[in-house]
């Protein structure tokens, strides 16, 4: 159903997944090439958004960075949601800055590849996560839950592909599939520089994780360092915490 932020709206009546806490907590978490030194030029961002689905983080990722020289594009292959994310960008403030691309991210990444394009200072991606177990009757939601169309391999391959040499990949991952994510991450050159844990309250188990990514090229010939932290969503009281307000301030209607 349609779902409206402090700077933008979302229509997400086409999409197999609609507008999640877990793409809003991404969406504020996402390492992004910001700078608060005014005085510092600052060069083209370009920021790519992997199965945008509605568009939620495209458009959180320009709101957060505010700066007319960032350039997003939203990789989509649902016909649905690539409706919906197109309508989204052109109804929001920073239209130009974002576009959609109806199609895979292999087809994308060969094409991002044979064209020589520049590549990516930051990558976002709430992926399809479920390797197993019940799927939906409903295709568009299987596809858009299950990794029948992009598992874990293919996407952290072409994330090591697209991602510039001093670039972040941001994701969010179920903590059920830590396991199968960390072996496909050791196939590539990729390593975790950030990790957020996330618990729905305190009383429960880690449901989540937020995960940075890096080239191993970029760091230090050391073993790179690890920041760790964990985020509490809700109090237990129907309250979101303190943490999460801060987080989310700058999104939610209501904080």
């Amino acid at each position: 159903m349609p779902f409206t932020f402090k700077q933008f709206h979302i229509d997400d009546s086409h999409c197999g997944m609609p507008v999640s806490t877990d793409g809003v907590i991404l969406g504020a978490w996402a390492k992004l090439p910001i700078t608060t030194d005014e005085n510092k030029p600052r060069n083209r961002y370009r920021i790519l958004d992997i199965g945008a689905g509605s568009g939620l983080l495209s458009l959180m990722a320009v709101q957060r960075i505010n700066n007319l020289n960032t350039d997003v594009i939203a990789v989509e292959l649902d016909d649905g949601a690539a409706q919906d994310c197109h309508f989204n960008f052109e109804q929001s403030p920073w239209h130009s800055q974002l576009r959609g691309q109806h199609q895979s991210i292999q087809q994308f990444s060969d094409e991002i590849a044979r064209s020589g394009s520049a590549l990516f200072d930051a990558i976002i991606c709430n992926p399809p996560y479920f390797e197993n177990g019940p799927q939906s009757d409903a295709n568009q939601r299987a596809t858009a839950r299950h990794t029948n169309t992009l598992n874990f391999e293919t996407l952290l391959t072409h994330i090591q592909q697209l991602l510039s040499a001093n670039g972040t990949a941001s994701l969010i991952i179920p903590i059920q599939s830590e396991l199968g994510f960390l072996a496909a991450l050791s196939q590539t050159e990729l390593v975790i520089t950030a990790k957020t844990t996330i618990c729905t309250v305190e009383t429960k188990a880690t449901s989540r994780l937020l995960l940075a990514l890096k080239h191993r090229s970029a760091l230090s010939k050391q073993l790179p360092i690890l920041t760790s932290s964990n985020l509490i969503i809700s109090d237990g009281k129907g309250q979101y915490t303190e943490a999460m307000k801060q987080l989310c301030r700058d999104f939610y209607l209501k904080l």
